[in-house]
């Protein structure tokens, strides 16, 4: 496929099924995170990988790929410095420097448009290594 066929402002199309899970996540809890990736056959977001409630940010980090893209929302629970539980949902744009130029191209083009669909992400976070989206970046965002 090539760049020619895709409309860069409005990127890939966003799965259904996306959506939806990206909802269970957000109002039902059952899900700590999901990753989501670029189908550049079926040309849509889909979603790639989910993380159970009791799964650590530890496993979020290390289900992303080591060179390649990805989006992925994650739901970091904290409490305040009042006490209170707490819980905001990060929209994280993976983009390791180690990917293939033609992937950071595609996933760039597309990030807005998909984001746009999930509606009650608080924060948004740009990542090209782990460092970039440590816990301790979320806990600085998050407060």
């Amino acid at each position: 496929m090539s760049f020619r066929g895709l409309n860069a402002s409005s990127g890939m199309g966003v799965a259904d099924h996306s959506k939806n899970t990206f909802l269970e996540l957000k109002r039902k809890k059952v899900h700590r995170y999901v990753i989501f990736k670029i189908d550049e056959k079926k040309k849509e977001v889909v979603v790639e990988k989910t993380g159970g409630p009791a799964e650590s940010f530890d496993e979020f980090a290390a289900a992303l790929p080591e060179n390649d893209c990805r989006y992925a929302v994650y739901d970091f629970d904290f409490v305040t410095s009042e006490n209170c539980q707490k819980s905001k949902i990060f929209f994280i744009a993976w983009s390791p420097d180690s990917s293939r130029i033609r992937a950071k191209m595609l996933y760039a083009t597309s990030k807005e448009r998909f984001r746009r669909e999930l509606d009650g992400v608080h924060y948004e976070i740009q990542a090209t290594d782990p460092t970039e989206m440590d816990l301790e970046v979320l806990r600085e965002r998050a407060h």
